[in-house]
C-alpha cells in the first residue's frame, strides 16, 4: 500500500461511511411525501446521473457469464435490497434502522465464514453472539415506545418489531451481493462494476417501481424533500461507492472495516437529535452490544473481512 496515501485512504472510508449514516436520515424526509417505491427511484436516479460520466470513461469488458453476474448483483442490490431496506424503515424509526445496521461487520464475518473459505476464530463468534444480543434487544425495545407519541417528527412512526426485521432482512441480501460483487471486481474495476452495476439497477427500478407503486409524483413534493432525495443519490450512493471503493486501494479492508461503525453512530444521532426518535433502556444497550460487537470483530478477531461495502 502507498503509504504516502494511507491516511487519505481512512480518511475516504470514514467519509464514505458518515455519508452512509444519513441515507435513512434522508430517506425519512421524503418517505414523510412518497411512497417507498418512488423515493427509491428519485434517489438512484440521482446517482445514476452524477456517474454517466463514469460510463463513457470507463467502458466495461465483462464476457457473458460476468454480464449475467452483474445484473443479478444490480437485482439483488438495489430493487430487492434497498425497497425491503426502506419498507422497514416506513414502518420504525431512523434510530433502530441505523442500529441494525450495526450488525453489518459481523454478518460480513459470518458470510466469509460460509461462503468465502475464510476461518472465524472464537473471537469473532463472540462478537456473533454479542450482536444477535443487540439486535433482539432492539427489536423487543419496540414494547417500551410510549403509546402517547406513536408518530414523531416528520411523521415518522415509533419502531416496529417489523421495520426492524425488514432492515435486517436487506443486510442479508446485502451480504449476497457483496459476496457476487466480489467475484467481478477481482477483475475488474471497481469504478466500472459500481457504476454498470448502479446505471443497471436503476433501469430495474424504472421497470419495478411504476407497476407495483405506481407513477413516482412529481408535483406537490417541497424543495427539501428534492434535495434531500438529491443528497441521497449523489452523497449516499455514489460518492459513498467511489470513496469507499477508491480507500481500499489504498488501507487494508480489514482495518478499514472498522469505520464501518461511523454509519449506525451517525444514523442514531441524527434520528435521536434531529427527528426527536425515543431510545428506550433497551435500545440503547442494543445499540452499545451492536457497536462492541462491531468494533471487537474488526479490530480483535483474526477472522478477515475481505468485502467491505455496505447498504444504506
Amino acid at each position: 500500500m502507498p503509504t504516502r496515501h494511507r491516511t487519505l485512504g481512512f480518511a475516504a472510508c470514514a467519509l464514505a461511511s458518515c455519508f452512509w449514516g444519513c441515507g435513512f436520515f434522508f430517506g425519512k424526509i421524503a418517505l414523510a411525501q412518497m411512497n417507498v417505491g418512488a423515493m427509491v427511484l428519485y434517489r438512484f436516479l440521482f446517482a445514476t446521473l452524477v456517474l454517466i460520466p463514469l460510463l463513457f470513461t470507463h467502458r466495461p469488458s465483462f464476457n457473458r457469464r460476468e454480464w449475467s453476474t452483474l445484473l443479478l448483483c444490480a437485482f439483488l442490490g438495489i430493487p430487492l435490497q434497498f425497497l425491503i431496506q426502506f419498507s422497514g424503515l416506513a414502518l420504525t424509526t431512523v434510530s433502530h434502522a441505523s442500529l441494525m445496521v450495526g450488525t453489518m461487520p459481523v454478518l460480513l464475518a459470518v458470510a466469509a465464514t460460509l461462503f468465502a473459505h475464510e476461518r472465524m476464530d472464537a473471537t469473532g463468534w463472540l462478537a456473533l453472539a454479542i450482536s444477535t444480543a443487540g439486535a433482539a434487544l432492539i427489536a423487543l425495545s419496540v414494547r417500551e415506545s410510549s403509546p402517547a407519541h406513536p408518530v414523531s417528527h416528520l411523521g415518522n412512526p415509533a419502531p416496529t418489531l417489523a421495520g426492524d426485521l425488514l432492515v435486517v432482512l436487506s443486510l442479508v441480501i446485502a451480504l449476497g451481493w457483496i459476496l457476487l460483487n466480489k467475484r467481478l471486481m477481482q477483475r475488474h474495476s471497481p469504478i466500472v462494476v459500481s457504476a454498470y452495476g448502479t446505471a443497471c439497477g436503476t433501469l430495474m427500478l424504472l421497470l419495478i417501481v411504476p407497476p407495483i407503486y405506481g407513477l413516482p409524483p412529481l408535483a406537490h413534493i417541497s424543495v427539501n424533500a428534492w434535495l434531500a432525495l438529491a443528497a441521497s443519490g449523489v452523497l449516499c450512493t455514489a460518492a459513498t461507492t467511489l470513496l469507499w471503493n477508491w480507500g481500499l486501494t489504498q488501507v487494508p479492508a480489514s482495518q478499514a472495516g472498522v469505520l464501518l461503525n461511523m454509519e449506525p453512530l451517525i444514523g442514531s444521532i441524527l434520528g435521536v437529535f434531529v427527528l426527536h426518535d425515543s431510545l428506550g433502556p433497551s435500545a440503547r444497550l442494543g445499540g452499545a452490544l451492536i457497536l462492541a460487537a462491531s468494533l471487537v470483530i474488526t479490530t480483535r478477531s483474526r477472522t478477515r473481512i475481505r468485502e467491505q461495502l455496505p447498504s444504506t
